[in-house]
């Protein structure tokens, strides 16, 4: 017996492992070889393309497209319509999957509604990544990051609220207290 849900529309193909507690949802397509964790919600109308691992807590919102070449850590939200590319120069008559480039998504990242993560970058642990936002680079841990391209415009806590740094870099964040270090490397939790 099956220790995850899918629903009868769903099509989850051969070789796949899913962890207990997960939920696949309305037309959703789980491609072989992918690896899903324990407790991650797969929104209807999702495509988790051949060998992407998503780890445990994850949500994936509605018609979100995750591609060969991406792995996701665990607690990582990727919000309604966001898409990866695993190509950097596609051609609808060339065959590529050689090129293939990796994207890793660290531990609770958060990726909004309709952003594009341009393949190849590492997105940092925590970072917020703003609706519709293009990422064409790395970006750093709790950066949050607008626009397209998309620019740093500060930095959040794990809770996702703004950091305010005071001027011995120290800043704590509301709702979970927790402290924050600025510096040249950048931002680290303390507390």
């Amino acid at each position: 017996m099956e220790k995850y849900f899918a629903h009868p529309s769903a099509i989850i193909d051969p070789d796949c492992i899913i962890g207990e507690g997960t939920k696949i949802w309305h037309f959703s397509h789980i491609m072989s070889f992918c690896e899903i964790g324990k407790n991650v919600n797969i929104g209807q109308n999702v495509v988790i393309s051949p060998k992407v691992k998503i780890g445990e807590g994850t949500k994936i919102q509605n018609n979100v497209s995750v591609y060969t070449g991406v792995e996701c850590e665990k607690n990582v939200f990727l919000g309604p319509s966001c898409v990866f590319t695993n190509v950097i120069n596609p051609r609808s008559f060339i065959e590529r999957k050689q090129e293939f480039k990796k994207t890793l998504v660290r531990e609770g990242a958060s990726i909004g509604a309709n952003a594009t993560i341009v393949c190849g970058h590492v997105l940092g642990k925590f970072c917020l990544i703003g609706a519709g936002a293009v990422i064409r680079e790395d970006v750093e841990d709790y950066a949050c990051m607008v626009g397209n391209p998309a620019k740093k415009i500060g930095y959040v806590g794990e809770y996702g609220h703004r950091l305010c740094f005071n001027k011995e870099g120290i800043a704590i964040e509301k709702e979970s207290n927790f402290q924050y270090m600025l510096t040249c490397e950048g931002v680290k939790r303390i507390k």
